[in-house]
């Protein structure tokens, strides 16, 4: 008889120990319940980080004409002023066309440099561009590629252009 007493009170701590268990579980999904329900919903959003401006020039096939475009398709560009040390800015338009006309006329020593060499020379790029529909500026230091072709007996030199990088 002894055995049966002592498995009943085993068995009757067994329920209280999980009784309480239930009861403690209960009571820590009712605080936190609560303490959410004072913050209201949680709202998860996506934040994009800002890209700094990166430029790429891509050449046409005659080497007169550069388009200066963004890295970044996110980016828009608005406006684009280019200055090569001693010459005056050249600005440009939203198209980013630059054209070998205007590096030629801002080029001094052009008729001293050396034909049919790639050459280069670093230039400023500031720039004005739309990103997630903020207005921004941006740009930094690039260097212009470059090299001059002609200049015989009849012919003048001119400028061929090559291409961009950081």
């Amino acid at each position: 008889m002894t055995d049966e007493k002592t498995r009943r009170r085993w068995i009757n701590l067994g329920e209280v120990i999980a009784l309480a268990a239930l009861i403690v579980s209960a009571l820590g999904v009712w605080i936190a319940w609560k303490s959410s329900s004072k913050d209201g919903p949680t709202r998860i959003v996506e934040q994009k980080s800002v890209v700094p401006l990166a430029l790429r020039g891509s050449v046409d096939s005659s080497g007169q004409t550069l388009t200066i475009i963004p890295a970044d398709p996110g980016h828009a560009l608005e406006s684009l002023k280019l200055t090569i040390k001693g010459s005056q800015p050249i600005e440009l338009g939203s198209d980013g066309r630059l054209s070998a006309s205007d590096i030629q006329s801002a080029l001094k020593d052009g008729d001293k440099q050396a034909k049919d060499v790639t050459l280069s020379i670093p230039m400023r790029i500031d720039a004005r561009y739309v990103e997630s529909g903020a207005d921004r500026r941006g740009g930094g230091g690039y260097t212009l590629r470059y090299k001059w072709e002609g200049g015989g007996l009849f012919g003048g030199r001119s400028l061929r252009l090559v291409g961009l990088s950081r």
